[in-house]
């Protein structure tokens, strides 16, 4: 490479997002002409069966035909703000439409929280394994991201202890992802009120509860946090992609939940970045609306057919010698223990290996966290259980095939 390079600003080459990292060779090999098995990534659109429900897509389609393209309200559409609350109210707090701030996705929703409260020398204190972006992104402002165990031999609960250990004054956001991504644990009522009497003892530290997979909730545990929380101020992230099967539309939003009334500051930095980037979309903020207005009865079949093929993977992966999973309570995910040697102490080179070898796309352990992580890899098990089956006879043949050699 030349010498004369333009450089780069380190907070962007630091960045790391294994979920779609590991899409670079597998595009190139779909280049070659190769056809990739696909579990890598948790967008429900990328799989037959589970589509985006048709009257969402109406109103959707309904608002561009009407004209309504152009800019909202940098915090949302008033409607849908009032649907968001209403909806949070029906988990058990008192929520307001001024509460709801719409964004581009959860993941825009992070970006203006962390630029609103982070400063230098500030942490985040994130589950490990966490979704990339908990990871990625407080370094941008100066601040640092420090991991708390999951358990894994305990069906990925929450280390409290290992949380308790390190709190400190500088800690300002306390993460809980519930369901968890990638882990796919749900934390019921207990472990949440337990969470808040550690966060009560720092002051200066808030929760954010990432709630994007509350509908996804297989073992009727999951409790909004705001819901529970009398004094530790709780911002919630929730929005269309998962739930409502509508990832493409990059509608999500963060709710601020005040008990004390100590986030006057916060909301007004949150404004101030929402008011400089203008606004979502308009158009797919009226679609995700239709979907909050409607009936849900048609989650029901979508939910049956997820935890069919959830239970299609634990039962084909009990039977391949090599790895180990405890079943997911919650969201689309597993995180499955490699058992050999070889590949529990490279998990990355598992998943590429896999790749180039059986033409199988999963997600290397390590990706989630290089420590917490490290030694298992995650699946999606939204793909049809024909391609799920297939998947896991390649993956049982290249185990057994890397075994003997």
């Amino acid at each position: 490479m030349a010498d004369n390079q333009f450089p780069v600003a380190p907070r962007a080459s630091n960045i790391e997002y294994a979920i779609r990292d590991v899409v670079v060779p597998a595009l190139a090999l779909e280049e070659q002409g190769h056809e990739i098995l696909k579990l890598n990534i948790g967008d429900p659109i990328a799989y037959p069966g589970l589509p985006t429900p048709q009257h969402m897509v109406d109103a959707y389609v309904k608002a561009l035909q009407d004209g309504k393209n152009g800019y909202s309200h940098s915090y949302g559409i008033h409607e849908l703000r009032r649907a968001i609350a209403h909806d949070e109210n029906r988990k058990g707090w008192d929520a307001q439409p001024s509460d709801v701030y719409v964004c581009h996705g959860v993941t825009e929703a992070l970006q203006i929280l962390f630029a609103s409260v982070l400063t230098e020398g500030d942490k985040v204190l994130a589950p490990g394994p966490h979704y990339p972006p908990y990871m990625a992104y407080p370094q941008m402002y100066g601040a640092k991201t420090i991991e708390y165990k999951l358990q894994p031999d305990n069906g990925w609960k929450i280390d409290l202890s290992d949380i308790e250990s390190k709190m400190d004054s500088s800690v300002r956001l306390l993460v809980l992802i519930n369901p968890n991504n990638p882990c796919g644990s749900v934390a019921g009522q207990e472990e949440i009120e337990q969470l808040l009497g550690i966060a009560r003892k720092w002051p200066n530290c808030m929760i954010v509860a990432d709630e994007i997979y509350d509908g996804l909730d297989f073992t009727g545990l999951q409790k909004s946090v705001a819901s529970l929380s009398k004094e530790v101020p709780v911002i919630t992230l929730n929005g269309v992609s998962k739930v409502y099967y509508a990832p493409g539309w990059r509608i999500g939003y963060l709710a601020v939940h005040d008990p004390t009334n100590r986030l006057l500051n916060v909301r007004d930095g949150i404004e101030r970045m929402l008011r400089s980037r203008l606004c979502a979309s308009t158009p797919a903020q009226l679609g995700y609306l239709a979907g909050l207005e409607s009936d849900r009865t048609w989650m029901e079949a979508y939910a049956e057919k997820v935890v069919h093929q959830r239970d299609v993977c634990v039962e084909r992966i009990s039977q391949i010698e090599g790895l180990e999973v405890q079943s997911s309570g919650g969201a689309f995910y597993m995180f499955v223990r490699l058992l050999d040697e070889k590949w529990a102490n490279d998990d990355k080179q598992f998943v590429l290996d896999l790749l180039h070898e059986e033409h199988v796309l999963v997600v290397h352990g390590s990706g989630f966290s290089p420590v917490l992580g490290k030694g298992h890899f995650r699946i999606v098990y939204l793909p049809d259980e024909g391609v799920l089956n297939e998947a896991f006879n390649r993956i049982e043949s290249f185990l057994l095939r890397h075994r003997r050699s």
